[in-house]
């Protein structure tokens, strides 16, 4: 094995960082003994190397894939940036398409020269984007994760996460910047593609399980965006954020919360938000007193990219880079991604004049360098170049596996009131809409292919991805295609050919939607936010069109939020919703239409009613949802949590514990579910709380457990969900967390809206103060025939 030897240790010039036994290699101390060495015997400038990342593939155009990215890079050589160190490289796979084994071999190259050019011999820390898989050419592109929320599936969502996180490890990369946690708040939000959905249950759980996945395989998970940054004025991206403390507690913050005590989490990036006036990167109780002095956060902080200068460019807090860096380091920021700005130049000189205490960087610095010990990084004999590189493939059979399984579990069907589908051998169908033949309409905007690939339309996309009319036609389908319109284009001269198609077939599968982008390039995703939430373009009015022939129409949306469908919806034979299922999701959709695959997502957003009104979470209090005092109806069209099947489930619920459930105790509540239809299929047991007289207003229900069930025709389950008092708890009037005695219900539900059984409870006791040690997860037990219940967190 090769052990690289730095440049300063060749020269001799500094043989006590090249001894054998140099306390920061010596793996029988701690990492925090190991990190605390080197903190001790650096430099100023080796020190504040290690706070930044360096962009090197950045393109400086204006195109791009971050915001401002074009004003942003830096004018240092790659040689003065690592002279004296370097914290990160930023996305050596994730700027322009490279070919694995080549990219690996590159990015070993790069960190030898790292090593050598620093006086200790550090490499670099690497991350990439990995929201929808590994953020890389020829990587498998999964589901976008409000498809992993309506899958109502944790498990398998870690196993995609360990996947992506073992191809990334295998490449050479030690961080992920996923999952995002934000709870959507407003759908017009280009970003909500990237959210799990719009309850913090459900986010929380699911965005665990990611966390435990990408952690299992070594790789830093990386939290994001903390916090508020979901709840910006009208959906607007980077939009100041106005909410109260309590909204903030109770809905924003637990999915962090859970990921960090629950899940491990290594690492967390501020937001761009500004609550109430504080922006994000430089609010020291958020990213000090509450993560890591309350919840105990250990990690490293990261900035969201060039948040750190925005203090000085957008949010106008800091007079210049100097006094960003000072607020941002203050505040807990340790690292400034991409690039080197604000804690390069202007830092060091910030420090030689006072205005920032060294203290500051060398807590910054210790929690970086301890994070490089836990990764191996400064392990006597590490390697750069990982093994067995030459054989690296970032697609695999398993890995594409799991992103079919997870495009057929999130695929929802909202409507099939008579029995259009699945469709029937020897129908003619006609595939018919600007997404019906459009393999990007599968991926959402953090996918490779999506994100960065769309710069390089020369080079080949990398990745097979069957489109809708690919999987119904091999799924033996007769069919005939036309476009019809653009996505977004208003031209209705395709309207005739698709009408024609139409009237000439037994049915229609209409399939519409999102095109995903970035910044104004799409019509979903970072910076392409929406006025309104009509679909796209002209594209209503095509399936209007289609409608009017009286010919049977599917309707297939391929979104990346949720959109008022009006008498789309009415007017349809049935509708079918997929959030940018990934690279097999035409596959997935081919089966769930022919009836090879049993539909069984449950929408993690609601879809309104009223495309042009106050779009809102089925999160209301009592006064958000009444009608009578408004001109305006806020009911939504489908409920949060709705979904059909081919096959139907009878429930019997109960409270097996009785209606006395102990302040700081538990309820058991017992589902024994039956598919008493002829097909195979999965429901989806869901249990909200319901609490009618509470100190403060709260929402009329929220999500507190679920239980996704398999069953075969005729099988019957017992789930059982051990609810935890402390899961009631809300923040009180005083802004204590509490959990308050009284009547509640607990409701057995199909969806946020339809209630199957209502179980009443008294919380017995006095007025109970909870923190964060409090239990965040209901505890679910699924017992089929003779078999042990398999207990998972849901």
């Amino acid at each position: 094995m090769r052990t690289l030897t730095t440049t300063w240790a060749r020269e001799g010039t500094d043989p006590m960082t090249d001894a054998p036994q140099a306390p920061w290699r010596d793996a029988t101390r701690t990492p925090d003994e190991r990190a605390a060495a080197l903190v001790a015997a650096m430099t100023v400038d080796e020190k504040v190397s290690q706070l930044v990342g360096l962009w090197v593939g950045a393109d400086a155009s204006g195109g791009g894939v971050a915001p401002h990215q074009a004003d942003m890079t830096g004018d240092l050589s790659w040689d003065e940036v690592i002279a004296d160190g370097l914290g990160q490289l930023t996305r050596p796979f994730g700027s322009a398409p490279v070919d694995p084994v080549a990219g690996a071999r590159s990015l070993a190259a790069s960190q030898e020269q790292v090593v050598a050019a620093n006086r200790f011999g550090i490499p670099a820390l690497v991350h990439e984007e990995c929201l929808t898989g590994f953020a890389a050419w020829q990587a498998t592109a999964y589901p976008a994760p409000l498809s992993w929320g309506a899958t109502f599936d944790p498990a398998l969502v870690e196993a995609m996460a360990a996947r992506i996180g073992a191809s990334m490890r295998a490449a050479g990369v030690h961080q992920g910047l996923a999952p995002v946690l934000d709870v959507t708040r407003d759908y017009r939000w280009g970003r909500t593609e990237e959210t799990i959905g719009e309850d913090p249950y459900l986010v929380g759980t699911v965005g665990t399980a990611y966390v435990r996945g990408i952690e299992s395989a070594g790789v830093v998970a990386t939290l994001k965006h903390f916090a508020g940054y979901s709840a910006s004025r009208a959906g607007r991206n980077l939009a100041p954020v106005s909410i109260g403390p309590r909204e903030l507690a109770d809905v924003i913050l637990p999915p962090f919360e859970m990921a960090v005590r629950e899940g491990g989490a290594r690492s967390v990036m501020h937001s761009y938000a500004e609550l109430d006036g504080v922006p994000s990167a430089a609010d020291a109780w958020l990213l000090t007193t509450l993560l890591r002095d309350t919840w105990g956060f250990d990690g490293t902080l990261v900035a969201d990219y060039y948040g750190v200068r925005f203090l000085h460019t957008l949010h106008g807090v800091a007079a210049d880079d100097g006094h960003a860096a000072a607020l941002a380091l203050s505040a807990g920021v340790d690292v400034e991604l991409p690039s080197v700005h604000c804690y390069g130049r202007p830092l060091r000189e910030a420090l030689a004049c006072g205005d920032v205490d060294e203290a500051l960087v060398d807590r910054a610095l210790h929690r970086v360098l301890r994070q490089k010990v836990e990764l191996g990084l400064l392990d006597e004999g590490w390697e750069p170049l990982p093994a067995h590189v030459d054989a690296l493939t970032l697609d695999d059979a398993e890995s594409q596996d799991v992103a079919l399984r997870l495009a057929r579990e999130a695929i929802v069907l909202l409507t099939n009131p008579g029995a259009t589908l699945p469709l029937r051998g020897g129908q003619r169908v006609a595939v018919v809409g600007p997404l019906a033949d459009d393999p990007y309409a599968m991926l959402g905007c953090y996918s490779f292919p999506a994100h960065v690939g769309v710069h390089h339309p020369d080079h080949a996309i990398g990745l097979d991805i069957p489109t809708v009319l690919d999987g119904l036609r091999d799924a033996g389908v007769t069919t005939t295609t036309a476009r019809g319109c653009d996505v977004t284009d208003p031209d209705r001269s395709g309207f005739a050919e698709a009408v024609a198609q139409a009237e000439a077939a037994d049915v229609v599968v209409a399939v519409v939607g999102d095109r995903a982008g970035l910044f104004g390039r799409g019509t979903s995703g970072e910076g392409c936010d929406a006025t309104d939430l009509h679909l796209p373009g002209v594209q209503a009015d095509l399936v209007r069109a289609l409608l009017d022939t009286g010919t049977p129409v599917v309707l297939v949306l391929l979104t990346g939020r949720p959109y008022a469908l009006g008498d789309l919806a009415t007017r349809s034979a049935a509708v079918v919703q997929a959030f940018f299922p990934g690279q097999r999701g035409g596959q997935a959709l081919g089966e769930v239409l022919t009836g090879a695959t049993n539909p069984s997502g449950r929408l993690p957003v609601s879809l309104p009613a009223d495309a042009s009104g106050q779009p809102g979470t089925y999160l209301s209090q009592p006064l958000g949802r009444r009608t009578k005092v408004s001109n305006i109806d806020p009911t939504h069209a489908f409920a949060f949590g709705h979904g059909l099947s081919y096959t139907t489930f009878d429930w019997d619920a109960r409270l097996a514990t009785g209606d006395a459930w102990p302040v700081d105790g538990e309820a058991v509540v017992e589902v024994d579910v039956t598919n008493t239809g002829g097909a195979a299929g999965a429901d989806v047991v869901q249990l909200y709380l319901h609490d009618p007289v509470a100190q403060v207003t709260r929402p009329v229900v929220r999500l507190v457990g679920y239980a996704r069930v398999d069953l075969a025709p005729g099988e019957q389950a017992r789930v059982t969900f051990t609810v935890p008092a402390d899961v009631t708890a809300f923040t009180g009037i005083d802004g204590r967390r509490v959990v308050e005695p009284g009547d509640v219900e607990l409701r057995v539900s199909r969806s946020s809206a339809e209630h199957r059984a209502t179980l009443t409870a008294r919380l017995d006791g006095p007025l109970r103060t909870v923190d964060h040690t409090r239990r965040l997860v209901t505890e679910v037990a699924v017992l089929t025939g003779a078999d042990a219940p398999e207990v998972v967190t849901a």
